[in-house]
């Protein structure tokens, strides 16, 4: 089990404030380190309080923040003692970023080993007629991109890709026009309308599944079924293998759900392209 994962497990079934929250998150994307920071500097690493850190060590269970420390500590020097990854060697800062994002595809194929989640995503989107799927800023794109292959399965899927007051109107026209749920593809660094449009579909009553990079993501909060997939932060822009990776798991748990349907509606979208002569091949 990767570092990450293992401190994703100190969190497991406790239920984390939102202040609680940007800790965890901290202590999950800095993982390798977190273990040799003092309170102070997880304080100044999740811009929270000082004894917001310690009082989030006891919401853990620990004494205070040095024997949530010690654990951490565990945790790194058990990674220590493991064979490295079978992944190339990483030489310049480019080979090491494409070996970073290898790595979240390993850590997300191991979490697929359990695929009940995305099972439960699955069916709980497929019976969303509409189908709401909300990206916004650097989510805007694998939003896109979701829906483009989703639609071909489904008789009706709505981009939510721009904010503003329009945002919760076309939220409202789903719910009114009969959308039970919601995919909300929310990624670093969390765009704020992106969270209020999560509140807004809870108060609406749409159920939401969540996809986002981290199990205690801000979006985790408003979250029915939260899939995590880590992005790459080793560039200047952040990479979206492992999250692109998930969408299509995702689409396949939705095709799964609803296999004679996805078959009849996969049957007239080719005998339509071909009609049209849409595709060379």
């Amino acid at each position: 089990m990767a570092p990450t994962d293992q401190v994703l497990d100190l969190f497991h079934g406790i239920r984390l404030t939102p202040t609680q929250r940007r800790i965890a998150h901290s202590l999950v994307q800095h993982a390798a380190s977190a273990a040799y920071l003092s309170a102070a500097e997880i304080a100044e690493l999740a811009q929270v309080s000082q004894p917001s850190v310690t009082r989030f060590a006891i919401a853990l269970g620990y004494d205070g923040y040095p024997a949530l420390r010690r654990r951490l500590r565990e945790i790194t020097a058990a990674e220590r003692g493991r064979p490295a990854a079978d992944v190339p060697a990483a030489g310049n800062e480019l080979q090491r970023a494409v070996s970073d994002e290898v790595q979240n595809l390993h850590r997300l194929a191991e979490q697929l080993g359990d695929p009940d989640k995305v099972t439960a995503a699955g069916a709980l989107l497929a019976e969303s007629r509409p189908l709401p799927v909300l990206g916004l800023r650097a989510a805007a794109p694998l939003a896109a991109y979701f829906a483009y292959f989703a639609a071909k399965v489904l008789p009706d899927v709505r981009v939510l890709d721009t904010g503003g007051s329009l945002l919760a109107d076309r939220l409202d026209q789903a719910r009114t026009a009969g959308a039970t749920a919601l995919l909300a593809i929310v990624l670093p660094r969390y765009p704020r309308e992106s969270l209020d449009a999560l509140r807004e579909a809870r108060l609406a009553g749409l159920s939401v599944v969540a996809l986002t990079d981290s199990a205690v993501s801000p979006a985790a909060e408003y979250a029915d079924i939260v899939l995590p997939a880590a992005v790459g932060a080793q560039l200047v822009f952040d990479l979206h293998t492992a999250p692109m990776a998930l969408a299509m798991v995702l689409l396949q748990a939705i095709c799964d759900a609803a296999p004679s349907h996805t078959q009849r509606r996969l049957e007239e979208f080719e005998q339509s392209a071909a009609r049209r002569q849409v595709f060379l091949t």
